[in-house]
C-alpha cells in the first residue's frame, strides 16, 4: 500500500478513497483504511492524554470500531477526515466523562456551611428544590445529564427508560422549569 504525504501518511483523497470504495463492499479498502487512521488517531489522542498510553490504545481502538460501525452516516461528498476526527473527538469526550470522580453529597450542606460557603449549598438546596417541582423522571434525566455530567445513553441506561424519552423528560422538564421559575 503506498501511502502520500509527509511521514509516509495517507493522504484525505487516499483515505476518502478507501472509505468510499469500504462503504460499496470493498472488505480490503476496509481495512487499508482502518489499518491507515491507526496512526492517525493514536497521534490525535496521544498529543491530547500526554503519559496517558493505554488509555490512547484504548481510545483509539474504541474510534476504529465506530468509525467502522457508524461508516453508514458517512456523507460521501464531505471531507473523509473531518468526520473521522469529529467521531474520535466524540470518543475522548466520552472517555473525560468516564474518568470523572462523582463525590456522594450526603452531608454536603454542613460541610459548605462549616466552610463558609453557605452561597453553595444555599445554590444546591435551591437546585433540590426546584428538581422536586417536576416529575421524579424528568428530575432525575435532568440531574443525570446536566448536573452529573452523564450522557444521554448512560442516563438512559441507569435509569432503564430509552434515549428520546431521557431527551424528552430533559426538554420538558427544563420547560416546567422554566415556566415556574417565571411565575416566581
Amino acid at each position: 500500500m503506498a501511502l502520500s504525504g509527509a511521514q509516509g501518511r495517507a493522504s484525505e483523497e487516499q483515505l476518502k478513497g478507501w472509505m468510499v470504495r469500504g462503504l460499496d463492499g470493498d472488505g480490503a479498502a476496509q481495512n487499508r483504511l482502518l489499518t491507515a487512521l491507526a496512526p492517525l488517531m493514536r497521534g490525535f489522542f496521544a498529543r491530547r492524554l500526554r503519559g496517558a498510553g493505554d488509555d490512547v490504545e484504548d481510545l483509539v481502538q474504541e474510534t476504529l470500531i465506530a468509525i467502522h460501525t457508524r461508516r453508514a452516516s458517512y456523507d460521501r461528498d464531505r471531507p473523509f477526515t473531518a468526520w473521522a476526527y469529529a467521531v474520535a473527538r466524540y470518543k475522548m469526550i466520552d472517555h473525560f466523562r468516564r474518568q470523572r470522580q462523582h463525590v456522594s453529597f450526603e452531608g454536603l450542606e454542613e460541610i459548605l456551611v462549616a466552610e463558609g460557603f453557605q452561597e453553595a449549598a444555599s445554590a444546591k438546596m435551591d437546585v433540590d428544590g426546584l428538581l422536586s417541582e417536576i416529575s421524579a423522571k424528568q428530575a432525575s434525566a435532568i440531574r443525570r445529564t446536566k448536573i452529573d455530567g452523564l450522557s444521554v445513553a448512560e442516563a438512559a441506561e441507569a435509569d432503564g427508560i430509552s434515549e428520546a424519552d431521557v431527551k424528552v423528560s430533559v426538554h420538558r422538564g427544563l420547560k416546567a422549569l422554566a415556566a415556574r421559575l417565571k411565575g416566581k
